[in-house]
């Protein structure tokens, strides 16, 4: 991560092999984990300064403990401790999603007579679609509350966090996808971070190819088209699910339970999105 990488550190779940340390070392990073290390590639990490580099087995087992709660101990300022189990995600395979439905009641404001309808979503989720969602979702788990992410291809494309509304979330996480395309589209095509275009080419040179990548980040929507959008809590209303069709995304997860979740699926229906529920809110604070 070129635009924050201070403190930032790469955990792997397999052994780390030659061909991976060499592509960490042409990046900053402060620390490396991984189950074990292959011939040579200390001997490549030794030459980046400060890197800590940890060997721990047992990462090659961190999907064993997905399904496990812990005991958390929180300590308050007046002297008192919470005591409380993990969270832990219910859905965690496909089957365990379930496709977006809602029955609404109706009350008529001239006769007070009261109806009823149902709402269902029309597309349900492909194959890949469904590997995003499932990755997403247990991404979702350790990301502060109230959260928004995008997901393509088992990666995150954007990680909106720690807001207090909805909308919000999803246009900063949106926003990060943006940065981040146009930071790609500049170390693809000149070997410089975006930031670092002005520097590297000059005021007029680099301003006028930073204008250009943006025009291209803009053009391609940030790489959101495509993507799967995860909420760690329902859409209250149909903006914020708006954010990320607008960009293109194709497939939602969030827990359901909103009063106006016939809105959310109406809205997803027009612009054939999918959409699941879980049931469960991802929440983290």
């Amino acid at each position: 991560d070129r635009l924050a990488a201070f403190g930032g550190a790469i955990a792997l779940n397999r052994d780390c092999d030659l061909e991976t340390a060499k592509l960490i070392a042409q990046n900053y990073a402060e620390v490396v984990v991984a189950p074990d290390f292959a011939p040579g590639v200390m001997d490549v990490f030794a030459a980046k300064k400060n890197l800590r580099v940890f060997r721990i087995r047992n990462m090659a087992r961190l999907t064993d403990f997905v399904a496990r709660q812990v005991v958390d101990f929180k300590s308050l300022i007046d002297g008192g401790v919470v005591v409380q189990t993990s969270f832990c995600a219910h859905a965690r395979k496909p089957g365990d999603f379930m496709p977006a439905y809602c029955h609404r009641k109706m009350t008529d404001p001239a006769t007070g007579a009261v109806s009823y309808k149902d709402y269902q979503i029309k597309r349900l989720p492909t194959a890949k679609e469904y590997e995003d969602l499932v990755f997403g979702w247990l991404v979702e788990a350790g990301v502060t509350s109230n959260s928004v992410l995008y997901v393509k291809d088992g990666a995150t494309v954007g990680i909106g966090t720690g807001e207090q509304d909805r909308v919000g979330v999803a246009e900063i996480a949106r926003d990060k996808a943006y940065t981040k395309h146009a930071d790609w589209i500049a170390w693809e095509t000149y070997g410089k971070p975006y930031n670092d275009l002005r520097l590297a080419f000059g005021e007029a040179e680099g301003a006028k190819k930073q204008a250009e990548i943006m025009e291209r980040t803009r053009a391609e929507k940030g790489g959101l088209p495509g993507c799967a959008m995860v909420s760690d809590a329902f859409f209250p209303f149909r903006d914020g699910a708006e954010v990320g069709i607008r960009e293109g995304i194709t497939s939602i997860v969030q827990p359901g339970g909103a009063i106006r979740d016939w809105d959310v699926i109406d809205c997803c229906n027009a612009a054939n999105v999918a959409m699941v529920f879980t049931g469960q809110r991802s929440f983290r604070h």
